[in-house]
C-alpha cells in the first residue's frame, strides 16, 4: 500500500512538472530530482508552446508545439511498480505521424508561426469588432420594438432576417446594399447546405423590407427617394380557400386526441392558433360551455365563444396536468397536425385535406358566420378584428352560389331546436312544413 501511494504523489509530481514546461529526470548519485527544460525531439529547439492536454494512465500530461519547426509531441510514462526509478520519456518522431504536423508550418517559411498567429488574431479581433457593431445596433432596435408593444414573435423574426442578411454581406447602415441583397436574396437548401438558384418569395421579400425599414425608422437611417423597398408588397389579392365542412370534419374525426380538440376548437371558435395555444384551463367554462379569449392576438379585442357538447366532451377528455389546455409548443401541434392531415388524406385519397391549415379555419368561421347572418359587424366581433377592412377579406370574396347542402324538413318546434342545434339554417316553410338547409 506504500508503493501505490509512493508511485502516485510521483505521478501528480511529474504531471505538474510536465504543465509547468519541465522534464523531471533523476540524478544517478542522489537519487533527487533534476529539472530540464523541455525541448523539440525534431530540431532541439526550447521554443515551444502549449497545445492542449493528452489523456494518460497516470492522468493528464500537456502536449507541446515547436514554434520552429511546426512538430507536435507530449510527454509519455510508463510506470513499473517492481522498479524503483520509473522511467521517463519523450515521444520519438518514429512515433508520431506526420498528420499530427501544423499545415501553416509544412511552408518554406515555418518560422515565421509566431506572425502567422498575431495576424490571424488581429483579423479575428477585427471579424468580432464588427459583429459587436451589429449586435449593439440590433440590441437597440429590439428595445425600441419591445417599447412600442410588438410581439416577441414577431421581433425575433425580424432580428433573425436582418441578421441573416447581414451574415450574407449586407450592410445595415447602407439602404442601397440591403435593397440589393433583399431583391436577389437566394433560398438556402438545409439537406445539401447550400444556396439554390431560387430566390424568396414576394411575401418573404416583402418581410424582410418591412423589417429594414422599421429599423431605418427606429435608428434614423435615411432612405434615399430612388430605392422602393415597398415594391414587394403590392401583391394581387387572392380568394381565400374555404374547404367543405364534411372535409374539417372527416380531417378532425382521423386526427388523435389532441390534435382534433385543436382543430374542433379552431372550427368553432375561429380563433388565431396563437391564440388557442395559449388558453388556460380558466379561461373555460366547462360547466356553461363558455371559452374566453383573454390573450388576444395582434392587438384584437378579447371575446367569448359559446361552444359545442362535443368539444366540452373533448375538452374534458384532455390531461389537466398544468395550467395550458394544450401543454405543447404550437411549433409541435403543427407538426403534429400535419403529420396526421398527410396520412388521413392519403388514407381517404382526398388531395384537398392537404391544403387545410390552422388559419383555413379560421377563414371558414369567418365566411360561414357571413353567409349565416350577412352582418359584416357580426363577423367582426367574432373575429375580434379592430378595422373593418381586415374583416372584409374574409367575407367580399366569398360566393356560396352553386354549393350543395343539406335539407330537413321540421312540423315541431323541438324538431325545429334540434335542426338550429346541428347548424341548419331555416329557408322557407310551405304546407306547415318548415324548410332547412345545411351548407355540405
Amino acid at each position: 500500500m506504500a508503493d501505490r501511494d509512493i508511485i502516485s504523489d510521483f505521478n501528480s509530481d511529474l504531471v505538474r512538472s510536465a504543465k509547468n514546461g519541465k522534464l523531471d529526470s533523476f540524478s544517478s548519485s542522489t537519487g533527487q530530482p533534476v529539472n530540464h527544460p523541455l525541448a523539440c525531439p525534431e530540431c532541439n529547439s526550447q521554443k515551444i508552446w502549449k497545445d492542449g492536454l493528452r489523456r494518460t494512465v497516470i492522468g493528464e500530461v500537456q502536449r507541446w508545439l515547436c514554434r520552429d519547426c511546426g512538430f507536435r509531441f507530449s510527454e509519455n510514462g510508463f510506470l513499473r511498480p517492481l522498479q524503483k526509478a520509473p522511467r521517463w520519456s519523450i515521444n520519438s518522431a518514429s512515433g508520431i505521424s506526420s498528420s499530427r504536423q501544423v499545415c501553416e508550418l509544412l511552408t518554406e517559411d515555418s518560422k515565421n508561426l509566431a506572425t502567422s498567429e498575431t495576424r490571424i488574431q488581429e483579423q479575428a479581433a477585427g471579424a468580432t469588432q464588427i459583429s459587436a457593431d451589429v449586435k449593439g445596433m440590433l440590441v437597440n432596435y429590439e428595445a425600441k420594438l419591445i417599447l412600442k408593444g410588438l410581439d416577441p414573435k414577431t421581433i425575433q423574426r425580424r432580428i433573425t432576417i436582418l441578421k441573416l442578411l447581414h451574415k450574407r454581406g449586407a450592410s445595415l447602415l447602407e439602404p442601397e446594399s440591403m435593397f440589393q441583397a433583399i431583391d436577389h436574396a437566394k433560398k438556402w437548401d438545409f439537406r445539401n447546405r447550400q444556396l439554390t438558384d431560387d430566390t424568396w418569395s414576394e411575401g418573404s421579400k416583402n418581410n424582410a423590407a418591412q423589417a429594414y425599414l422599421s429599423l431605418c425608422e427606429l435608428l434614423k437611417i435615411p432612405i434615399p427617394e430612388d430605392i422602393n423597398f415597398d415594391k414587394w408588397g403590392r401583391q394581387p389579392q387572392k380568394l381565400p380557400w374555404v374547404p367543405l365542412e364534411t372535409e374539417i370534419d372527416q380531417l378532425i374525426a382521423g386526427s388523435k386526441l389532441l390534435v382534433a380538440t385543436f382543430l374542433q376548437l379552431l372550427k368553432e371558435t375561429g380563433m388565431r392558433c396563437g391564440e388557442a395555444i395559449r388558453l388556460l384551463w380558466t379561461d373555460i367554462e366547462l360547466e356553461h360551455g363558455v371559452v374566453t379569449v383573454n390573450k388576444p392576438e395582434k392587438h384584437s379585442l378579447p371575446r367569448q365563444f359559446k361552444i359545442s357538447g362535443k368539444l366540452t366532451a373533448m375538452l374534458n377528455r384532455l390531461p389537466k396536468g398544468s395550467n395550458k389546455v394544450f401543454s405543447v409548443d404550437l411549433r409541435i401541434m403543427r407538426k403534429r397536425f400535419m403529420w396526421q392531415r398527410n396520412k388521413i388524406a392519403y388514407k381517404v385519397e382526398n388531395p384537398r385535406l392537404k391544403r387545410i391549415t390552422f388559419h383555413t379555419l379560421r377563414h371558414w368561421f369567418g365566411t360561414m358566420e357571413y353567409h349565416k347572418t350577412k352582418n359584416i359587424l357580426h363577423v367582426q366581433e367574432r373575429l375580434g378584428h379592430r378595422s373593418i377592412t381586415s374583416t372584409l377579406i374574409y367575407t367580399h370574396l366569398v360566393n356560396f352560389e352553386g354549393d350543395e347542402y343539406y335539407t330537413a324538413t321540421s312540423k315541431s318546434l323541438k324538431e325545429d331546436e334540434e335542426l338550429l342545434k346541428a347548424g341548419f339554417e331555416y329557408v322557407t316553410e310551405r304546407d306547415e312544413v318548415k324548410i332547412y338547409r345545411k351548407r355540405k
